[in-house]
């Protein structure tokens, strides 16, 4: 298969159609679920399809090394072009790491105004145009609205598309009555997608919470394979 062929093909096409045509550039989404449901392969598999349309991409890690971030995306993309049979596979991998920047961030000694200063630095002064900044592991619980407000002001400003990891931990209820996460609710003004992952026996089913203006939308139909974390269609 050709790259243009898997880029059209992708799952990730459904998830735009029914997102009003994508999250966009000055808007920030959320994958939320428990740890260890998948939210990092989505992440990785949202900022790869950017990368095969050749859109440069900034990776944003608050809990990993680069080497295990840089082995998500080997493993993905590895997968992918096997199971589609992927043409000219070498220098198709090597385009996807030359428009991507990995970052490592800790959140005890960095605050919002350095991040997006860091970012901005990179962006800017590092002639690096991205077009889209994936922020995983963030700890919203040690944060608060602030935060995600001056973060959609950068993206806005930048005309980026953020796309954030959400860990749900703690007692029970998790989620209010309209399915939003307890540790979002203060951020939801500023949160133009909101996806939760819920896991069921084989499959991790996508719940699009909030898709721009509008709450708990109708069914998507898309899963993660709860063996490969790959995106596809229930």
């Amino acid at each position: 298969m050709l790259k243009e062929e898997l880029i059209k093909k992708s799952p990730v096409r459904i998830l735009e159609k029914g997102i009003e045509g994508g999250l966009k550039a000055g808007n920030i989404g959320i994958i939320a679920s428990r740890k260890g449901i998948g939210k990092t392969s989505v992440l990785v598999q949202l900022a790869m399809d950017k990368l095969m349309q050749n859109k440069k991409i900034i990776h944003v890690s608050f809990t990993t090394q680069t080497s295990y971030v840089i082995a998500w995306y080997e493993n993905i993309f590895s997968e992918v072009a096997k199971r589609k049979n992927l043409e000219h596979f070498a220098d198709v991998h090597d385009e996807l790491v030359k428009n991507r920047v990995i970052m490592n961030f800790n959140q005890e000694t960095i605050d919002t105004d350095q991040m997006i200063k860091s970012l901005q630095a990179m962006i800017r002064d590092g002639g690096f145009a991205a077009e889209s900044v994936i922020i995983d592991g963030f700890d919203f619980a040690r944060s608060d609205a602030k935060h995600l407000s001056a973060m959609k002001a950068f993206a806005q400003e930048m005309k980026l598309e953020i796309w954030y990891s959400c860990t749900l931990a703690g007692e029970e209820p998790l989620l209010d009555k309209h399915n939003v996460p307890v540790i979002l609710r203060d951020y939801m003004n500023d949160i133009s997608v909101l996806i939760n992952l819920e896991p069921h026996v084989e499959y991790i089913h996508f719940m699009v919470i909030k898709d721009h203006g509008r709450m708990n939308p109708e069914d998507l139909h898309i899963k993660l394979d709860s063996k490969t974390l790959l995106i596809a269609e229930v």
